[in-house]
């Protein structure tokens, strides 16, 4: 389900999920080989996301989840953002 970003009830709790959610889904795809979870809207939302989220949260969102799924820092970067 995409968020609704007219929505006067979303919440910054919301954007942190759907970034959330992308950097999860892109570590499962990539790094765990489990089932494909990464969709469109996943992406979409996440992305839509990171134009209100400050880049110290997407950046502490990326670090805490490769660090609780054991994945390089630096390799992380370059599976979400393939083209820096």
């Amino acid at each position: 389900m995409a968020l609704d970003f007219n929505d006067p009830d979303l919440e910054f709790a919301d954007l942190v999920y759907a970034y959330q959610t992308w950097v999860m889904a892109v570590i499962n795809d990539e790094k765990l080989g489990g089932d494909q979870l990464l969709t469109d809207d996943i992406a979409e939302d996440a992305l839509n996301a990171m134009r209100f989220l400050p880049g110290e949260v997407t950046a502490a969102i990326e670090t805490s989840l490769a660090r609780v799924y054991d994945v390089d820092a630096d390799e992380l970067a370059s599976l979400l953002f393939p083209e820096d």
